[in-house]
C-alpha cells in the first residue's frame, strides 16, 4: 500500500488526475496547441540527450541482452493483444491489430513516470533505458500490422512505416542518443541546467494535457464495452509481467526491470495512432484511443507501475 501511494501522490500524477477532473467539471482549463507541441519536443529530446550520455560510458556488453531483450518485446506483446483482442475482446483484424499496434510499442509519458518511482523507491535504473525506448518504438507496430496485411494496401504500408520511422517521437529520442553518445556527459555539461532542471516542471503541465485528453476518452469507455475495458487492464498486466521476467533474467537491476517491465505494459498514443491512421484507416478510434490513453495509461500511473515494481523485487529475490 505504501508502494501505491507513493506514486500516486507526486506532481505527475497529480497534474494528470488535475486534468482529468478539469474535463470532469467542464472547466475551461487547456493547454495551448503550440505549447503541447513545443513541450513534448523538449521531453523527447531531453530523454534522447540523456539516454546517449549514458551510452557513452556503457561498454557495449552490458546493453547487448537487455537490447535484444527489448526487440523480443516489440515482437511479442502486440502478438498478445491481438490474438487476446480477437479471442476476448471480439474484435475484427483490422480493429485488433490497430489495437496491438498501440501496445506493441511504447508510451514515453509510461516510462518517464516509473523512472520517477522507482527513483524514488531507492531503486534507479540503468543509465542506457533512454535507448531501449527508441529501440521499442517501432517493432511492434511493424508486427500488428502484418496482421493486417489484407486490410492494408501496399500504399498504405509505405506510408504507415514512413509516419513511423520519420515520426517526431523516433526523430527527437534517436538524434538525442546519437548526440548525446557523441558529446558524451562533459559537453552536454552546457545544456545540462536546461534539458535537466526544467524537466520534471514541463512534464507537470504535459501531464495536465494528457488528463484533459484522458478524461474525454474515459467518458467513451463505455462504448468499448465491458470485456475491453478489462483487457486494457489484463494486458498491461501480462506484457509487463514478461518485460520485468525477461529485464532480471538479462541482469537488469530492480529498478531497471521494473521500468522495462512498464514499458513493455504500456501503450503507445503518440506513434502508433499516426501509423495506423494511414495504414488501417477503417479501425475504429473508439476502441484503440480508448484503450490506450484512456484505460491502460491511467491503469498504470495507478497500479501497474507500483506492481511491477513489485513484481520486480519478488523475482530478484527468486534469483
Amino acid at each position: 500500500m505504501n508502494l501505491l501511494a507513493d506514486n500516486l501522490i507526486s506532481p505527475v500524477v497529480l497534474c494528470f488526475a488535475l486534468g482529468i477532473v478539469a474535463r470532469w467539471i467542464k472547466s475551461d482549463l487547456s493547454v495551448p496547441e503550440p505549447i503541447y507541441q513545443g513541450l513534448s519536443i523538449y521531453l523527447l529530446l531531453a530523454i534522447g540527450l540523456k539516454g546517449g550520455s549514458a551510452l557513452a560510458t556503457t561498454p557495449a556488453m552490458e546493453m547487448a541482452a537487455p537490447g535484444l531483450l527489448t526487440v523480443a518485446l516489440g515482437v511479442v506483446t502486440p502478438v498478445i493483444a491481438f490474438f487476446l483482442m480477437r479471442r476476448f475482446g471480439k474484435l475484427g483484424i483490422e480493429d485488433a491489430a490497430a489495437v496491438a499496434a498501440h501496445y506493441g510499442s511504447v508510451s514515453v509519458v509510461t516510462y518517464l513516470a516509473a523512472v520517477e518511482a522507482v527513483n524514488r523507491a531507492g531503486m534507479p535504473g540503468e543509465g542506457f533505458l533512454p535507448a531501449l525506448v527508441a529501440v521499442l518504438e517501432v517493432p511492434g507496430i511493424i508486427v500488428a500490422l502484418m496482421f493486417a496485411s489484407g486490410a492494408a494496401s501496399t500504399g498504405g504500408w509505405k506510408k504507415a512505416l514512413h509516419e513511423v520511422v520519420t515520426g517526431k517521437s523516433i526523430v527527437l529520442l534517436g538524434g538525442g542518443l546519437i548526440i548525446g553518445a557523441l558529446c558524451g556527459p562533459e559537453k552536454l555539461a552546457d545544456v545540462q541546467p536546461f534539458f535537466a532542471t526544467a524537466f520534471k516542471g514541463a512534464l507537470c503541465i504535459f501531464m495536465i494535457e494528457l488528463g484533459l485528453s484522458a478524461g474525454k476518452r474515459l467518458r467513451d469507455a463505455g462504448r468499448a464495452g465491458g470485456r475491453l475495458l478489462v483487457l486494457g487492464c489484463v494486458i498491461p498486466l501480462i506484457n509487463g509481467t514478461l518485460g520485468v521476467a525477461g529485464a532480471t533474467l538479462a541482469g537488469m537491476s530492480p529498478g531497471g526491470a521494473a521500468v522495462l517491465g512498464a514499458m513493455a505494459g504500456s501503450a503507445s498514443y503518440i506513434a502508433a495512432p499516426a501509423a495506423v491512421r494511414v495504414a488501417l484507416p477503417r479501425a475504429n478510434p473508439a476502441y484503440y484511443l480508448t484503450l490506450a490513453l484512456g484505460i491502460t495509461f491511467p491503469f498504470n500511473l495507478a497500479l501497474g507501475i507500483p506492481l511491477y515494481q513489485k513484481i520486480s523485487t519478488l523475482f530478484q529475490s527468486w534469483l
